[in-house]
């Protein structure tokens, strides 16, 4: 066994020599075509590496489930294709199952962060409890819930809270848009909303129809919470009406039409000033990624979470949302590093 023992010392001294002699046969200051390379140079070239996060971002790697909003969606497809480009060892696979949706996978310990367009119901909140599913709000972008009809309807110039509601409310007798105002025409209207369970279908009903999840039998629903459904569904019917988030309209303000809301105060259309001081009211809202403490504790989330919150008011503002005031973000801030 002693024998055995100091062969295998030997061996891994001859090994050492024979790198040792592998590494010094090239002159380390010499870059092989004739020309030094200076002390200087060489940690120049190093900082440079580690600036374009070179080896320290290469250190991550794994995957990070996401699921949740519809409307969130887009920002953190943004966050994720960014990071992505440098933490190429990191997957970042986004779904659109709707904020109720991702609620129930996230408060089952399904996914790492829940994309969210309202905040967590009671009744999520018992259930992530439950499964000892402990988590951290953070508020990321404000959206104006946009109201929006067919291009070629010329005679919708804008919509009172309760007309809304008169067009949207289960139970209405509005059948025509006649029956909203009287110089409108004799024609049937016909309504688009998100899936039942979106966090914008959540938010419009209890805001404009008074009760959360409440509207009216004869509404398309998309069961499949794909807004481009919703966009399409509206393009094509020339007395259609629908509503989602404020990034869908911009991506498609060429096929759809916006419709000013009154509240009282005359009629206001969502824009990067309305929403963000609230005047574009009772549609403006903020949006949230919830995100598990548990996966926190992996590098690779933590380093996703706080790559989001730097990047959120730029990349908010590219996929057509209003960044948060600066105090917001650093209040995330504060959460992720408690």
């Amino acid at each position: 066994m002693e024998l055995r023992k100091n062969g295998l010392v030997i061996l891994i001294v001859v090994l050492l020599l024979f790198l040792a002699a592998c590494g010094n046969s090239q002159d380390p200051t010499d870059n092989g075509s004739g020309n030094e390379i200076t002390e200087e140079e060489t940690g120049s070239e190093s900082e440079n590496a580690l600036a374009d996060g070179g080896e320290a971002q290469m250190l991550l790697a794994g995957m990070i489930e996401i699921d949740g909003s519809s409307t969130v969606f887009p920002i953190t497809e943004a966050v994720a294709e960014e990071f992505g480009k440098m933490n190429s060892g990191v997957r970042v696979p986004v779904g659109v199952s709707g904020t109720g949706g991702g609620f129930k996978r996230f408060c089952a310990g399904e996914t790492a962060i829940n994309n969210a367009s309202r905040v967590i119901k009671d009744e999520e909140k018992t259930l992530c409890e439950s499964n000892v599913i402990d988590y951290i709000e953070l508020a990321v972008a404000y959206d104006g819930l946009s109201v929006l009809v067919n291009k070629e309807n010329d005679f919708v110039d804008k919509l009172t809270v309760d007309e809304l509601k008169a067009i949207f409310q289960s139970g209405s007798k509005a059948v025509t848009w006649n029956d909203v105002r009287a110089d409108w025409p004799k024609e049937k209207i016909v309504m688009f909303s998100p899936g039942t369970d979106s966090g914008t279908f959540d938010y419009f009903t209890e805001v404009i129809n008074g009760e959360v999840k409440a509207i009216r039998n004869d509404t398309q629903i998309s069961f499949s919470e794909d807004d481009n459904a919703l966009v399409q569904g509206i393009a094509g019917d020339k007395y259609a009406i629908g509503y989602f988030g404020f990034a869908y309209y911009e991506e498609n303000k060429d096929r759809l039409k916006l419709v000013p809301i009154d509240n009282g105060k005359g009629p206001i259309l969502p824009n990067e000033t309305t929403i963000n001081d609230g005047t574009y009211a009772p549609l403006s809202r903020p949006l949230y990624i919830y995100v598990s403490k548990d996966h926190l504790l992996d590098m690779e989330v933590y380093e996703f979470v706080n790559y989001y919150i730097e990047q959120a008011p730029t990349l908010a503002e590219e996929v057509g949302y209003i960044a948060l005031p600066e105090e917001m973000y650093a209040k995330d801030m504060e959460l992720l590093l408690e």
